[in-house]
């Protein structure tokens, strides 16, 4: 039985009255931040006021608290539920006609945080800090790599396999073509195949895979943004991610994103990375980035990767378990998807 339960089109949050206010993208309002304090409590409380540009002033209005909206997301940030989480993704076990784990595309462009997400996922369950993708920024070419997430030690290999290619192109300069991308998807692919921008991938590439099965594909595609480049990134690498989603989704393939280097952003995040619920810098981050790629708030997840740490900490580890378990979720729905192919089961 699967563990997700799809996104409603509607959005609905608490309000501090208790009730509930429901707001459908269709609708336009215009938020204006208050900053208004709680009586028995020191604590700041930021609510948006929230009010339709039709809606005459003497007319009443309504609130919704930011805080309500940041906290939808509870997390437990203790040693028990980065366990727990481990046990999760380390049980994971797609059955299928072909005994084939999930394989997860990570897409973004060059130093996005590919690379360095998938070094750090492998580093948890190694113990230690680790590098084990290469990474880097170079554009010019690249090769396909896929990493099995390996277990603990004395464990099994995770059924979870994150596969790496070069950089997006945004539209304006070099990088992964669409073309070649959707060849990746499809399973045409083969391992270690280095991508040229002038060279796509053709019938005639060495080690083309003609008749793909199950093993060869791509079961979810994780797009994945810098969080500190979110207002600078090209104008055009809006439609290329736009366009890719569209394409992606015809084939029948789920797709999420994971907001990189979070901790850039807000200096309370680096300090203690628990607060990165609570901060209104990165829900605005992950609003902007939810637009960017045209898709919902609800299938992007903040993640905090390793880069200079020498040591392993707790909460980082629960949250990048986390953004692995909901890969994982929506890996999940390609298998239910395809029941002729395969039967999904999910062991816990």
């Amino acid at each position: 039985m699967s563990r997700l339960t799809q996104p409603l089109p509607v959005s609905c949050y608490k309000t501090q009255g208790g009730g509930f206010n429901f707001g459908s993208p269709a609708q336009t309002f215009s938020i204006a931040p208050m900053l208004c304090k709680t009586d028995g409590d020191d604590n700041d409380v930021i609510t948006d006021v929230i009010s339709s540009p039709e809606i005459e002033e003497s007319k009443p209005s309504f609130t919704v608290s930011a805080t309500a909206k940041l906290k939808q997301r509870e997390v437990e940030w203790t040693e028990e539920k980065r366990k727990s989480l481990m046990k999760t993704v380390s049980s994971y076990r797609p059955s299928c006609e072909e005994a084939t784990p999930a394989r997860v595309l990570l897409l973004g462009p060059v130093s996005s945080g590919k690379s360095s997400f998938i070094s750090s996922v492998q580093s948890v369950f190694h113990g230690r800090v680790t590098n084990w993708a290469m990474v880097g920024s170079s554009s010019a070419s690249f090769t396909k790599k896929s990493f099995n997430i390996r277990g603990q030690k004395g464990e099994d290999p995770t059924a979870l396999v994150l596969c790496d290619v070069m950089g997006l192109r945004d539209g304006e300069g070099s990088g992964m073509t669409l073309h070649d991308i959707l060849s990746v998807i499809k399973g045409h692919v083969p391992e270690g195949h280095k991508f040229s921008p002038d060279q796509p991938v053709r019938s005639e590439t060495l080690g083309y895979v003609k008749k793909p099965s199950l093993k060869d594909k791509i079961h979810c595609v994780a797009f994945v943004v810098d969080a500190t480049k979110i207002l600078t990134y090209p104008k055009g690498l809006s439609t290329t991610f736009q366009q890719l989603r569209e394409h992606i989704s015809d084939l029948g393939v789920h797709q999420v994103a994971l907001l990189t280097h979070i901790d850039k952003i807000c200096s309370d995040t680096a300090k203690d990375i628990t607060k990165v619920y609570e901060s209104h810098i990165i829900q605005d981050t992950m609003d902007k980035a939810a637009a960017l790629l045209g898709m919902s708030t609800s299938y992007i997840v903040p993640v905090k990767n390793y880069s200079s740490e020498l040591d392993l900490d707790v909460n980082t580890d629960v949250l990048l378990l986390s953004a692995v378990d909901h890969i994982l979720q929506y890996a999940d729905l390609y298998f239910q998807d395809n029941p002729s192919q395969n039967i999904y089961k999910m062991s816990l």
